[in-house]
Parts: C-alpha cells; structure tokens; sequence
C-alpha cells in the first residue's frame, strides 16, 4: 500500500509512503482517494493530518510517467478527485511538511486548511519545466497568496524555502525539524479544547466563502490542459526530456 491510514484520539493519520520522494503514481492517487472517501462519514475523526514518509518529501508529486499525452485525462481526474474531496471533508485538516512539496504534492498540501513545515522544507510548482502547468494552483494560488506571488511560482517553478512560504502566507509556520511533531500535536490539543460543533460550522463557512468559484476555476483550468495545452509539440518534449534525464529542445508550439 502506498497510502497509510491510522486513527487515534479523534484523529486521522494519512502517510504517503512511496520512498523515497513519496511521488504518486495512479495507484497511489486512487488508494488517497479512497482513504479520504472513507473519512467522510466518520464522526469518530475530527481532524486528518497528512504527512510524506520518511524525512526526505513530503511528495515530490504526480509521477512524470502519469503526465503523457495519453494518460493525462485520467491523472487530472484521479488528482483533482482527491483534492476535491479534501476540500470538502468536515474534518479540519493538516498538512505536516517535511522535505520536498512539489506540485501535485505541493496542490494536495495547500488543500489543507493549516501547513506546518520544517525549516529545511521548499514548496513549488516546477511543472513548467516539463511543458505543462499545475492545474489546482492556476486555479486556487492567486486568491491564496495573490496573483504575482502565483504568477512567480507557477511560470518559474521557483523553489520557495519554509520561511519564505510563511512570509507569503504558503504555509502557516515554519519550524525546527525536531519540533515539527510536537507542533502538530500542540495545534491539535489547542483545536480539541473547542466546541466540535462550533469548529465545523465555522470551518464550513470559511470554506464556502473562501471557495467560492473555485470548482468553476479548475474545471476551467483542466480544459485548456486538455484540448489546448495538450495539443502542443512541447507538451510531450518537455516530458520526454525529463524521462530521459536531458534538456528540453523546445520548438515553442
């Protein structure tokens, strides 16, 4: 199993455990999805927090492989299924961050509603290096942290460091690694110690407002990836360059 679930004390562990980067690769995108499926209804779990194995990524993403001109349907569907439905959970979710969140992986972490990282972590969207752009984020990272800061992540595929994602309002706090864990669970008595009820009703109107037209956004994202971006030449090079560990020859078309 590449998706690890286990529940204690009202809440639910999700690991993405694919070593060493922890990349989803289709199966693994479907096992997250079933995961998250099987929370929904879970009135024993009131909080999720999702983590990559291990101490080197939290994910480094979707698998290249799953982003071919032939498979990207399916990929865009399993991806955005899952986000979709951590988006609309009644659990108040946590994105624990250590290492690598890169983007599908980075997308799923900004998802949550609170990221804590460790110092030594980086966030970005390199999608653009292999030809393609990160739909979720096209979508969501404007309103989020503002459109130029979007525009630098999506179009550079700059590595932002843990602080700096901070300062940006990427992530919520930025940590030592050997106190990442004990933030986590400090975060989590502090949301205990509140009216379950209050918490979801509210959690509810923060999402609602603050989604507001999203669905509309990334349906139209993923339409121009499917019948413009993919009818490019550089689609397909930008991929097969990074499988075949080599530069681009882009013909810019």
């Amino acid at each position: 199993m590449s998706i690890l679930l286990e529940k204690r004390d009202e809440t639910a562990f999700l690991t993405l455990d694919r070593p060493p980067l922890n990349v989803l690769d289709l199966s693994a995108l479907r096992q997250l999805q079933a995961a998250l499926d099987s929370l929904r209804a879970d009135e024993a779990v009131d909080f999720l927090v999702i983590r990559g194995g291990g101490e080197r990524a939290f994910s480094a993403g979707v698998d290249v492989k799953d982003h071919t001109r032939d498979k990207v349907p399916e990929m865009l569907e399993v991806v955005h299924g899952a986000i979709r439905t951590l988006l609309s959970l009644p659990q108040i979710t946590i994105a624990r961050v250590r290492g690598a969140c890169l983007g599908g992986g980075c997308e799923i972490a900004s998802s949550c509603d609170f990221i804590l990282a460790s110092e030594e972590s980086f966030f970005a969207t390199p999608e653009i290096q292999v030809g393609c752009y990160p739909p979720v984020a096209l979508a969501r990272f404007p309103s989020q942290i503002g459109y130029h800061r979007a525009v630098e992540m999506i179009l550079t595929g700059r590595r932002i460091p843990a602080r700096e994602a901070a300062a940006i309002g990427l992530i919520n706090r930025a940590l030592p690694a050997a106190g990442l864990d004990a933030a986590v669970q400090e975060l989590l008595a502090e949301l205990r110690g509140k009216s379950r009820a209050v918490l979801r009703l509210t959690l509810k109107g923060l999402r609602e407002l603050t989604l507001k037209g999203f669905s509309e956004r990334l349906a139209r994202s993923e339409e121009i990836y499917l019948k413009e971006l993919l009818q490019t030449d550089d689609v397909e090079e930008g991929v097969r360059a990074f499988l075949e560990k080599r530069k681009p020859a882009w013909r810019h078309r």
